[in-house]
Formats: structure tokens, C-alpha cells, sequence
């Protein structure tokens, strides 16, 4: 039998955080339809590390299952895909991948459904957020871009939305609170590696694969005194 998911709780609970996760992933969802992201892709359609990142969530996010342990915590890679394709289109390719992760990860609608709020959507956005804060509050850098968006505002989103899922969510069983928090600290910190690392060497060969990357904004010359 499958270990409890990330996403398991109380009976009680289960009809408002449903409500909850569906009204987040929906909300985001037509945002997103509606800045029709697509109009930015040229005829030959998205650079191919945007799909093959895509098709590679569905194995992070099912990550507890496949290994049968509860404090495996998956990673959700969300934060790069939204620094790869903006945060309109990586909200579209959320709902893919958490079909995917049903499928191979033997998950129930709501547990897919929470995958995606909790592992695509409330990160990612996070990310976005804290990325438009870096923007207009530090020097447009390089190496800001690279570790300031890249590396710790991935880290930061997962974690928060690691810890926020914790708060709303009963803990799987077996584990304790204290335990899933350390967790998905880690999670998010191993998840952060990952995207700073991409996005470094994106930005050093192949910029037009990040679609939040523009020389004109982040290559700026050194202010002179």
C-alpha cells in the first residue's frame, strides 16, 4: 500500500481543503488563459528544455510514493519552470503534470489536485512574487538574477509553501509536525541547488531559454561614482 501523501489530513478537514485547493488552482488557471501566453511563442513552438522540464515533474512530485517513504519529501521544481517559461505558461503546464503524477504515482484527484496547488502553483507564485521584489529593490546583476531569483527565491517559496501546507494539512502518519517541517525545509533548499545551478549555466549559454532573463534588463554597467 502506498505511504500517506504530502497532502494527507483529517476527514473533518477534507471538504474545506478541497475547496481551498481547487479554488487556487482555478483561480490560476484562468489568469493565466487569460494573459494568453501562447501569443509569445514563435511557429516553432516552446524551446524543448521548457518540455523536457516539464515532463520531468511528474517524477519530483511523486517522488514519496515511488520510493514508498512518507518523509521523502518530492521537490517541486515549479520555480524554474516559471523562471523558464513565465509564470503564465508554467501555469498551464501545471495541470498536465499533475495528471501525470496520478497516473504514476497511483494518486486520488484531491492528492493531485494538492500536488499541484501545493507543488506548482503556490510556489511558483511565490517565486514570481518575490523575483518582481528583487527587480525593483536590488541592482539589476547579473549574479542577482542568478542567485537572487535563481537560487534563493526558489528556496524561499518552497519553503513557505512547504511550511503553509504543513499548518493547513495534518501531518502523514508516522510523522511528526516538527519532522515534516524539517523536510520540506530541506526539500525546498535541495529544489533551490537545482534551479541555481540550471539557471547559471542558462544564463552563461543559452539566455532565450529563460523567458524572465533579458540582457537589457540584467546586464546593466556598474554605476559610476
Amino acid at each position: 500500500m502506498p505511504p500517506p501523501s504530502i497532502g494527507a489530513r483529517p476527514h473533518r478537514s477534507m471538504p474545506g481543503m478541497l475547496i481551498l485547493d481547487a479554488a487556487v488552482a482555478v483561480a490560476a488557471l484562468l489568469l493565466a488563459l487569460a494573459l494568453r501566453p501562447w501569443r509569445a511563442l514563435d511557429a516553432a513552438g516552446p524551446p524543448w528544455p521548457w518540455l523536457a522540464w516539464w515532463a520531468m515533474l511528474p517524477a519530483l512530485w511523486g517522488a514519496d510514493r515511488y520510493v514508498d517513504m512518507a518523509v521523502a519529501q518530492p521537490l517541486s521544481g515549479a520555480c524554474l519552470l516559471m523562471l523558464m517559461a513565465g509564470w503564465p505558461l508554467a501555469m498551464l503546464g501545471l495541470l498536465p503534470v499533475a495528471l501525470l503524477t496520478a497516473l504514476f504515482a497511483d494518486l486520488g484527484a484531491a492528492e493531485a489536485l494538492h500536488r499541484a496547488v501545493w507543488l506548482g502553483v503556490i510556489p511558483a507564485t511565490l517565486a514570481m512574487g518575490l523575483g518582481a521584489a528583487i527587480r525593483r529593490w536590488l541592482p539589476n546583476q547579473l549574479f542577482i538574477y542568478i542567485l537572487g531569483r535563481g537560487f534563493f527565491a526558489t528556496a524561499l517559496a518552497g519553503a513557505a509553501a512547504g511550511v503553509l501546507s504543513a499548518l493547513l494539512h495534518a501531518a502523514p502518519a508516522g510523522l511528526e509536525p516538527g519532522d515534516l517541517m524539517l523536510a520540506r525545509f530541506l526539500a525546498a533548499w535541495g529544489d533551490a541547488f537545482l534551479a541555481g545551478m540550471i539557471v547559471a549555466i542558462f544564463v552563461a549559454f543559452r539566455p532565450h531559454w529563460l523567458a524572465t532573463y533579458a540582457d537589457r534588463i540584467w546586464l546593466q554597467p556598474p554605476a559610476r561614482g
